[in-house]
């Protein structure tokens, strides 16, 4: 993140009344869980890719891949 994005946001959330700057805070901290829990699920979805690529991709399946 740049420093001009950061002031701009500081700046921002400074002249927020309080009970919307904690709507923000709020809003940062759903964002983290979020994102944090995507980086969680990337092994997995690997895995499970190269798992059910021999099931998903083969000339029998090839039907459900305009569905």
């Amino acid at each position: 993140m740049t420093m001009d994005l950061v002031e701009e946001l500081q700046l921002k959330v400074r002249n927020l009344p309080p009970l919307l700057a904690r709507e923000v805070l709020d809003f940062i901290g759903y964002l983290e869980h979020t994102h944090r829990q995507d980086q969680e699920r990337d092994p997995l979805k690997h895995a499970q890719l190269v798992s059910m690529h021999k099931i998903w991709d083969n000339p029998t399946d090839e039907a459900w891949n305009d569905i």
